[in-house]
């Protein structure tokens, strides 16, 4: 008897539950069907109306087709319809508007700062490196336009040095944390309202991600679309602000936050091939956070509005692929391997990156000298240097990714730029190193804190990454900045700058 009230209860419990999933099956397409009608109410709408106009006018013949057309209220009444259907659907189809709302830079704490006679007393002291390594590191500091106040992590600044896991979160956790922080409090924007979230780092990807990490420290909603991108290089910032627009392009009403970093103390090569022992003296601390929206609320309170972004890739060469390869030594050390290419890989990267990015920004006077040279060069085949566009007459401001003295050498040439617009770059790798990803935002907070950004400025941003990739992205200032009201890594000691470089700086080692 008791079996059988067990069966009977095993049997309602199940039915119980059949109920129930076939109610959540329901609900769930009610829900899906909601949405979708009133995401695409317009759309609906304007199908309903020409079906009802379609349909009437299948009931008339042409004779009296042509005389509701030879009214002339009929003809005026059609045209205005047509009219705000057009408007309609441009509205609907338009590129969504990407404003730049604020930024924010990381600036760690002064006991981090590392000056280039304590960066190769530490690499000595460690025993790691040969008589002739330490030689190489002081000869490369010496040239690298790097200046005395640079950041180091605290894991690397100590004897023994400790590249733990443990470290390399706790320094990338004080530079996002630190980042966006102050971006929240610069805006005032709720962590909730942002919708979507793309973070970068090359060489630090642990589990969680480090998106994952931001989204736990913030409480970020949980339908955010969380985007964490690794390995892609010293350009991987402009990825991600090419990732956020397209993404902001099919989300009305969105908030992006972008953050950009790299870790040092992970990654820090102890070996002895001079071909990885460069990255060692170049990279240092930094991070920068980014909000952007296309909510045309935020408009009025944003600085920027992103016109262009373009990306290009040289990766199915293989002499591009290789010339910034992560790899092991001849002792098992892990570096990145930079390639005496390199200065010739991203020439080839950035004139095809300036060939697709001119007819967009360009005048056509510029843009007929450009086609003329590749007509001349194509048809007649004649011998001549290509014709490099006057960059200046599109751009008031560059922002040239700082990742080392002679990159920056060689597109000031390239480019045939003044010193005035190289400026942002030179004073940035000299402050801070390279930051790599997020140096261009060091380059703009500089820009601003000089005072230079005027309403209608236009400003290039051109970074370089493994691969071998060059990307761009173009903004337009929507207003003065005013230094005054500005809080950024330059703001307490902007007096002085900019500092003369010179290109061989001593050190007494």
């Amino acid at each position: 008897m008791a079996s059988e009230k067990e069966r009977n209860v095993d049997d309602n419990d199940q039915v119980c539950q059949r109920r129930n999933f076939l109610l959540s099956v329901r609900l769930k397409y009610v829900k899906t069907g909601y949405h979708f009608l009133i995401s695409n109410s317009l759309y609906l709408l304007l199908i309903l109306v020409l079906c009802i106009v379609l349909s009437h006018l299948s009931t008339l013949t042409i004779d009296e087709v042509l005389q509701l057309w030879n009214n002339h209220v009929v003809t005026i009444v059609v045209s205005c319809v047509t009219c705000v259907l057009i408007f309609i659907i441009y509205m609907m189809t338009r590129p969504r508007k990407v404003y730049l709302v604020n930024f924010a830079c990381y600036k760690p704490e002064p006991a981090r700062m590392c000056s280039k006679e304590h960066f190769l007393k530490l690499s000595a002291r460690t025993g790691k490196y040969t008589e002739s390594s330490l030689a190489f590191k002081k000869k490369i500091l010496e040239r690298s336009g790097v200046g005395q106040r640079t950041y180091g992590p605290k894991a690397l600044m100590e004897i023994p040095q400790t590249q733990s896991l443990v470290e390399a979160r706790k320094e990338t956790e004080t530079i996002i944390f630190g980042a966006i922080d102050e971006l929240f409090a610069k805006t005032g924007v709720n962590p909730r309202e942002i919708s979507i979230l793309v973070v970068n780092s090359s060489l630090f990807n642990p589990i969680p991600s480090l998106s994952a990490m931001v989204v736990n420290r913030y409480k970020l909603r949980g339908n955010i679309l969380s985007y964490n991108l690794g390995g892609m290089g010293c350009s991987a910032g402009l990825i991600s602000i090419d990732l956020a627009k397209q993404l902001l392009q099919v989300h009305p009403n969105s908030c992006a936050l972008v953050m950009s970093t790299e870790n040092i103390t992970k990654n820090w090569y102890p070996g002895n091939d001079r071909s990885m022992l460069v990255t060692n003296c170049l990279f240092r601390l930094g991070g920068a956070a980014i909000l952007l929206s296309n909510r045309s609320s935020d408009r009025s309170r944003s600085k920027y509005q992103l016109l262009h972004t373009l990306r290009t890739h040289r990766g199915a060469d293989d002499r591009c692929y290789k010339c910034v390869l992560q790899q092991e030594d001849e002792a098992q050390q892990i570096g990145v391997s930079l390639s005496k290419d390199l200065m010739a890989v991203a020439g080839e990267a950035l004139q095809t990156n300036i060939t697709k990015l001119g007819p967009l920004v360009l005048p056509m006077s510029e843009q007929l000298l450009f086609v003329a040279t590749v007509v001349v060069k194509k048809l007649f085949k004649m011998k001549i240097k290509s014709y490099i566009p006057d960059f200046k007459l599109a751009f008031e401001h560059f922002c040239i990714h700082a990742g080392g003295r002679g990159v920056l050498d060689e597109l000031e040439k390239s480019l045939d730029l003044r010193e005035w617009h190289m400026e942002p770059s030179r004073m940035t790798l000299y402050r801070f190193g390279n930051t790599s990803s997020s140096s261009l935002w060091y380059e703009l907070a500089y820009s601003e804190a000089m005072g230079r950004m005027k309403k209608g400025d236009r400003t290039w941003q051109i970074a370089f990454g493994s691969g071998f990739k060059c990307n761009s992205a173009v903004w337009r200032a929507l207003k003065t900045i005013k230094p005054s009201k500005e809080k950024n890594p330059w703001m307490d000691e902007v007096d002085m700058f900019p500092v003369l470089v010179p290109k061989f700086a001593s050190i007494s080692f």
